[in-house]
């Protein structure tokens, strides 16, 4: 891979990005809340079936984010965020999106940017992934405890939490730094 980098990148700086998907929907996350102690807490749950994905990608690194929220995960929306990425890459640098191995993420299916290189995770193995620590947080602080009344109430909930992320100054590094992950000038 490493070469397939140095080959793609021709001598720019590299960055490191983390890329996944959430489904946000009515169906909701519930998350601790505090209490008296013997008490049970009410917290709002809904059983209806509508949802959209958040498809969003972090560079711990330079603190910055991408996101769209799109109505289903395949490989149109994949490319359309991978285009949104692309855009957000610093001026004359690479970057390494490194994702999971979901089959909308086949390079096969999509046109990749030509500042952004794939590079897949291992099968099953989401803990190697730090957007699932973004998710985590958006949920436990933001996505939790909802009702949404319909489809554009929960876009606009999954807009006000990525601005809300991106807007809190080194949330993101926080977050999802890895000491591996850092900026190489190839």
């Amino acid at each position: 891979m490493s070469a397939a980098v140095a080959e793609t990148a021709g001598g720019k700086p590299i960055e490191v990005w983390f890329q996944d998907e959430a489904r946000v929907g009515q169906q909701g996350t519930l998350t601790r809340v505090w209490a008296p102690r013997g008490t049970r807490p009410r917290a709002p749950r809904d059983r209806r079936y509508t949802w959209t994905y958040l498809f969003g990608a972090v560079c711990p690194e330079r603190d910055v984010g991408a996101a769209l929220v799109l109505p289903k995960a395949n490989a149109w929306a994949m490319g359309q965020h991978l285009k949104e990425i692309s855009h957000h890459v610093a001026g004359g640098a690479h970057a390494v999106v490194v994702l999971d191995q979901a089959g909308w993420h086949d390079t096969r299916c999509l046109d990749v940017p030509d500042n952004i290189t794939l590079l897949a995770l291992p099968s099953y193995a989401p803990e190697l992934n730090p957007v699932e620590n973004v998710w985590q947080y958006l949920r436990q602080n933001f996505l939790s405890h909802l009702v949404y009344d319909d489809e554009e109430a929960i876009i606009n909930a999954c807009c006000a939490a990525w601005n809300k992320l991106l807007d809190s100054p080194n949330k993101i590094t926080e977050i999802a730094n890895r000491e591996w992950a850092k900026t190489v000038i190839n």
